[in-house]
């Protein structure tokens, strides 16, 4: 039995909640307890509905079944990373435009009522462990389920990076940057720097290149038992930037090296619906 939903909107999106009201009525109806927290601080100037009850997310979550994210990619993306430390499932419904990791439209909530008897499947979904080490020290670590991009920023130059995998360089190339993504983050960021379409279930890491100025520098696929580590190259004269699943950027140093490897950890989306990932990816890509 369903012990306790959280409901996560993303305020932006789901206007005057109404999204998360017609799902709040069809798990009520179903028996199911919920708890609505939003998923990330929003504006003090945004007025959120009176009528409603919020509960904090990181008091929830370890007592939850399973979370219902409302949202586009981004949200379901955020909102992974605290669900899955919690080993908590997450369901997506889609309020954005892509909405590729979703597993539910607006327009589909219905099918919501099958949550209460158990009428649902696990997929597990492989994170990336992304750790950023500048000489003796470890400045930046996190998981992420898409990808760690690291890029050149704003600014209108190129930037010299370094592949290894295991120790073995790998790729060395000048452009804009390189992506290392997992399967689920093959369809996002990496494949519109031209990364192929790989399956959820391949678990491999992808590493692809950002506008190489080299025709040689193309995408790699290797091995989930791989340890990928970048690093600027020494006749680079600039900074880069990492960004681990669209987040906030760190800046990279000369000499710092980012380690990317399989995290132990992976997502759990909820499946509700019989249809592949390539139905998925002839619906969403259609022309």
């Amino acid at each position: 039995m369903m012990k306790k939903v959280i409901l996560t909107p993303n305020p932006y999106r789901d206007r005057n909640f109404q999204t998360v009201r017609e799902a709040m009525k069809i798990l009520h109806q179903s028996g199911v307890e919920v708890k609505i927290c939003l998923p990330f601080e929003v504006d003090r100037s945004y007025d959120l509905p009176r009528d409603l009850r919020f509960s904090r997310l990181d008091r929830e979550l370890p007592t939850a079944s399973m979370v219902i994210c409302f949202g586009g990619d981004g949200t379901i993306l955020h909102m992974a990373k605290a669900a899955t430390r919690s080993g908590v499932p997450v369901l997506g419904v889609n309020i954005g435009t892509m909405g590729f990791m979703a597993e539910l439209e607006a327009s589909e909530l219905q099918e919501l009522s099958r949550i209460a008897t158990g009428d649902y499947r696990i997929d597990e979904r492989m994170m990336l462990d992304v750790t950023v080490h500048r000489d003796r020290d470890i400045i930046f670590h996190d998981i992420c389920l898409n990808d760690a991009a690291i890029t050149k920023g704003a600014v209108a130059r190129i930037v010299h990076l370094k592949v290894d995998c295991d120790g073995i360089q790998a790729l060395e190339c000048g452009g804009d940057g390189v992506i290392v993504a997992t399967p689920t983050g093959s369809t996002a960021y990496s494949l519109s720097a031209g990364g192929p379409i790989v399956e959820p279930e391949a678990n491999s890491i992808l590493v692809t290149p950002v506008c190489a100025h080299d025709v040689a520098s193309r995408c790699i696929v290797v091995s989930e038992k791989r340890v990928v580590t970048v690093g600027l190259t020494h006749n680079a004269r600039r900074n880069a930037f990492l960004s681990v699943d669209g987040g906030k950027a760190t800046k990279i140093n000369m000499g710092d090296v980012i380690t990317i490897r399989r995290s132990n950890l992976s997502t759990k989306l909820v499946r509700l619906k019989s249809r592949s990932f390539f139905d998925v990816v002839n619906m969403k890509f259609k022309a």
